[in-house]
């Protein structure tokens, strides 16, 4: 792909980080205004958006294991930014951000991107296969990830209320980098070919992979000249993401009080914030019949979400007050339970038609109605 094509397709890209520091810059001192503050929420999410198209174009160029590593450090600082930001403001529910938001990221990918992308992907194709071994290690990572941080709190008995104590958060946050570093190492270099997507025959039955036209299972890599620029660009919107969550976390709190709405709301729309463009990535990829990647995105996200935005936020409570209540409630950890059941029967048979979408996607907006009313 041309300089010319890149910067023709992808100049949204560049623009917006720019705009969203200029407006930090001008408004980090009078942003009280509805104008403004409505401004300031267009350019956070422009540049959720932006930052992560550009960690992507870093990633490709880096190659792997360590482009996975970027993707996934970038959407961390952007997720961990936004629950930092709002716990630092304090409130009620200051405790529960970082639990109520990786808990919404594994619902969206779990319900929320792989039913879109199975509905879609067997919508269009009829059925869509993917490679059941390497999706289901995936699986079994995000199920241990999210045991270890979200269950074991609520039945531990040396803190209450669903948190762990120093000694406890240290151990999982140590668990939870160790799980995720295994599976970028068994993902990237050990076994590779168990997640690439996958060619299948008219009953869905995995007969190959799919490769690109220069045999090395990847697109293209951008040039040294495009990655350092989305290098700067990169640095430019995480700084951008961090400070201006700053400045509407206080709105963010009292429009969510206002609307009568539970703090867990919060959470749903950080995660949904993060994880917009995988679910677009995941959906494209479906609809060209690459589910496994869309699987990939998927899980691979959850991953990230926990495995990565728990031990920060850990480290980051030694100079944070207050407790940090990791447990899920009774009704999440119905919602999570029936998730995991549901997801180990789509994943099984390593193909899935329509219904498996719908199954996942009902799943999903039963999240959404039960976060929005308890």
């Amino acid at each position: 792909m041309s300089t010319r094509t890149l910067r023709g397709r992808f100049q949204w890209t560049v623009v917006v980080p720019v705009l969203a520091l200029v407006l930090l810059v001008a408004t980090w001192t009078n942003h009280d205004h509805p104008v403004i503050l409505a401004a300031i929420g267009a350019a956070l999410v422009g540049a959720v958006l932006s930052a992560v198209h550009h960690a992507e174009v870093v990633a490709h160029k880096v190659g792997e294991p360590f482009g996975s590593l970027i993707l996934a450090v970038a959407v961390t600082v952007i997720e961990v930014g936004l629950i930092l930001m709002l716990m630092s403001s304090g409130g009620d529910a200051a405790s529960t951000y970082a639990r109520d938001t990786v808990f919404a990221a594994v619902m969206i990918t779990f319900n929320g991107i792989v039913g879109l992308s199975l509905l879609v992907g067997a919508s269009k194709h009829h059925l869509v296969s993917f490679n059941a071994s390497g999706t289901g290690s995936a699986l079994a990572t995000v199920i241990a990830l999210a045991g270890v941080t979200l269950v074991l709190p609520r039945f531990t008995t040396s803190a209450e209320g669903g948190a762990y104590t120093a000694f406890q958060l240290a151990f999982a946050a140590v668990a939870s980098i160790v799980l995720y570093g295994a599976f970028v190492f068994t993902q990237t270099v050990r076994h590779r070919d168990f997640f690439l997507p996958v060619t299948s025959d008219k009953y869905g039955r995995v007969t190959g992979v799919i490769r690109d036209t220069d045999g090395d299972d990847h697109a293209d890599p951008p040039t040294a000249k495009q990655a350092w620029f989305s290098v700067v660009l990169l640095l430019i919107a995480l700084v951008s993401v961090v400070f201006l969550a700053k400045m509407l976390s206080p709105t963010i709190e009292h429009g969510v009080e206002a609307a009568g709405l539970p703090y867990t709301v919060v959470g749903v729309v950080i995660a949904l914030l993060v994880l917009a463009p995988e679910s677009i990535a995941a959906v494209r990829n479906a609809l060209r019949n690459r589910v496994q990647t869309s699987l990939n995105l998927a899980y691979g996200s959850a991953m990230a979400s926990i495995g990565l935005t728990i031990p920060t936020i850990a480290i980051a409570m030694i100079w944070m007050d207050g407790p940090l209540t990791l447990g899920l409630e009774p009704v999440q950890m119905v919602l999570f339970a029936v998730s995991v059941a549901v997801a180990m029967l789509s994943i099984a048979p390593g193909r899935a038609k329509t219904l498996q979408g719908v199954v996942h996607l009902v799943l999903f907006a039963a999240f959404l109605v039960v976060s929005v009313q308890p």
